[in-house]
């Protein structure tokens, strides 16, 4: 019996790219919440809370890289990659909070509707669209490696529409003098958060309970494993992620008489490595299976053998 490990991990974000995005929009958030008080714009003060949310992603991200960093020590053994995982729940919980807020101002100003000045809202509006498309562009390359840069670019993303709902409003109150449209264009900004804030918070919730990685079919693992030639059967098998991009795999593995383990070993990682994504592996070898109670068979093992008893 042997085991094998593989601690080749994917890298992380671009932190140059994050501070630069984050300096852009705290300074256009400052202006914009004035401009929203000054100019009497719910819809530019609620895409002002939504840029806040967008400054928030942006400052947890950093720091979820820097404590990332952090090498591993005796409490923490598989080190500080969660850290960003619990930033990018943390920053769907600010959404939600900010998405409700959103909701129930523009219930108030739907019941006691006040003048807005569409002219400076409208220049306002235009400058923060400039600064998502330029912050965006910024983050657009991390967002495919992190789960954390994801959320943060999603989150200026999000702001980009917001800024241009705020600009279409401006340009209907200014034709028509409608200004229930300005609370209307905040309404709309609100119900488009919540969907993909609560996506954003699935995607976490699924890493910190140790599911399933997006994209993984347990069930198709186990049976490219089985296929291998050498290979009798698959069994306690688990596929969780550490962090996003940073995928880990247990299982014990039953081979054939006369095999060379070693080389099964490495066969075996190489084609989790390649179809899966899978970096960071840990193979028990056996021969013959070892026996385990019931509970200590997972789902796979339950659909896959006549007797559950008997792994």
């Amino acid at each position: 019996m042997s085991a094998a490990h593989n601690h080749a991990l994917p890298s992380t974000g671009n932190e140059r790219a994050l501070w630069a995005a984050l300096a852009l929009t705290t300074t256009f958030l400052v202006a914009e919440i004035v401009a929203g008080v000054v100019f009497n714009s719910l819809a530019l003060i609620a895409d002002a809370a939504h840029m806040f949310t967008d400054a928030a992603a942006l400052a947890i991200a950093l720091a979820a890289i820097r404590v990332g960093r952090r090498p591993a020590d005796a409490k923490r053994s598989y080190g500080y990659h969660r850290f960003e995982i619990l930033a990018a729940a943390f920053n769907a919980l600010l959404l939600f909070g900010v998405a409700f807020y959103i909701l129930f101002e523009a219930w108030q100003r739907f019941r006691s509707p006040s003048e807005v000045q569409s002219l400076p809202m409208l220049v306002v509006a235009a400058l923060g669209l400039v600064i998502n498309l330029i912050s965006m562009r910024l983050l657009r390359a991390g967002s495919t490696e992190s789960l954390n840069m994801k959320g943060a670019y999603l989150e200026v993303w999000s702001d980009m529409l917001g800024s241009l709902g705020v600009i279409v409003a401006a340009l209907v109150i200014q034709v028509t003098g409608w200004a229930w449209v300005d609370a209307a264009t905040a309404v709309a900004i609100g119900l488009w958060v919540l969907p993909r804030t609560w996506l954003l918070l699935k995607e976490s919730l699924n890493i910190l309970l140790e599911g399933t990685p997006e994209g993984i079919d347990i069930d198709e693992v186990a049976r490219t494993m089985r296929s291998v030639d050498g290979v009798e059967d698959i069994h306690d098998l688990h596929v969780w992620a550490l962090t996003s991009g940073k995928n880990s795999l247990t299982a014990h593995v039953v081979h054939a008489d006369g095999v060379d383990t070693a080389a099964l070993i490495e066969r075996l990682k190489k084609i989790l490595a390649d179809r899966f994504r899978v970096h960071h592996t840990t193979l028990q070898v056996e021969r013959p299976a070892c026996q385990h109670a019931a509970d200590g068979c997972n789902f796979v093992e339950a659909r896959l053998h006549a007797d559950p008893r008997v792994c």
